[in-house]
């Protein structure tokens, strides 16, 4: 038996079309999730997310592709860590290809003087639908520390009760008083670019992160734009909603729904942040409320919005939960020291 690791470069077909053979029969362990395309696969693969350098490479048992890694390598910000996406095809598991991947990540990681890699692993709920437990274990087994526990909940867009919607967000007005909103689809408005840039750069120190070793990342007007063309770039068609306080002009609460064009039933809910100075008006409760109504409207074939939290982040459970949010699955964030 003959199992090798080597890297492929994005921009050659045939190892693109290797990389979603094996990507795309993964999907059977989250089976509600969207199934990426090759067109997809490859845009994505194409189109990295800026103040990253990735890297990709297949596993290959006796020359048949088996495993699939990539790797990011934060360039601004948390440049001692590199997040690890590790799939191994259902068929040819329990093979050695997910220890060889691995030791291929730690081996670049430290090439690199990185000191940590991040990556997660899916687990069944108490009453949820069944999840294999394998990628659990072995990041367990690795010597990988479970840092973070999130939650992902699935908002079946059919069964909102628009009423109750009416009500929350009645309640929500009543308290936002001296905020105005605005909304629009794909980039910032100039005016407000800055302020998003500030917003999206607390995400790393608002949201609970548990042990996960995170510092906030460098995000400004550029950075911002540069991502506004990656996901474009992908195929994404992206809605916002922002509360902009009227007594100085600057956008201090914001929203973000991801809709697939390749899988437009579905739509992935985004950044949601609400400056420290502007909480008590009850401004992300109104935020979402706003974005779900303004992208169903926009995309009216989306079906189903997944979003994900912390599980400690009893605020923004309680958010989603009154928006019709209900747990589907449990999310591990893993760390290894290397």
């Amino acid at each position: 038996m003959s199992l090798t690791v080597t890297p492929y470069d994005v921009s050659d077909p045939t190892a693109i079309d290797e990389a979603h053979r094996v990507v795309a029969a993964t999907a059977t362990d989250v089976p509600d999730f969207p199934v990426q395309t090759r067109d997809e696969f490859a845009a994505e693969a194409a189109h990295p997310m800026p103040g990253a350098v990735v890297s990709h490479a297949l596993a290959r048992l006796d020359g048949v592709p088996v495993g699939h890694l990539v790797l990011r390598f934060p360039q601004l910000d948390n440049t001692d860590n590199v997040s690890v996406e590790l799939a191994v095809h259902p068929a040819h598991r329990r093979r050695g290809a997910g220890r060889a991947l691995l030791a291929y990540a730690v081996e670049a990681a430290r090439e690199r003087g990185r000191k940590r890699m991040l990556g997660d692993t899916v687990l069944a709920l108490p009453d949820g639908p069944d999840r294999p437990a394998a990628g659990g274990a072995f990041a367990a087994a690795t010597g990988a520390h479970a840092a973070l526990e999130d939650v992902r909940r699935r908002l079946d867009v059919a069964a909102v009760d628009q009423a109750a919607l009416d009500e929350l967000l009645a309640g929500a007005r009543e308290r936002a008083g001296g905020y105005r909103g605005v909304t629009w689809r794909g980039p910032v408005p100039e005016e407000y670019v800055a302020d998003v840039a500030r917003l999206e750069s607390r995400m790393n120190t608002d949201a609970p992160l548990g042990d996960l070793k995170l510092e906030a990342e460098k995000v400004d007007a550029g950075r911002v734009r540069a991502t506004e063309k990656v996901l474009a770039a992908r195929g994404r068609r992206d809605y916002h909603y922002g509360a902009v306080h009227e007594a100085t002009g600057r956008l201090v609460a914001w929203t973000m729904l991801d809709v697939n064009s390749y899988s437009p039933w579905h739509a992935w809910q985004q950044t949601t942040i609400v400056d420290p100075e502007h909480r008590g008006h009850r401004l992300g409760l109104l935020a979402k409320v706003e974005n779900l109504r303004y992208t169903v409207e926009s995309e009216p074939q989306v079906r189903a919005i997944d979003t994900w939290n912390a599980a400690v982040n009893e605020h923004m459970i309680r958010i989603n939960e009154q928006l019709g949010f209900r747990p589907v699955d449990a999310w591990t964030n893993w760390q290894l020291t290397i």
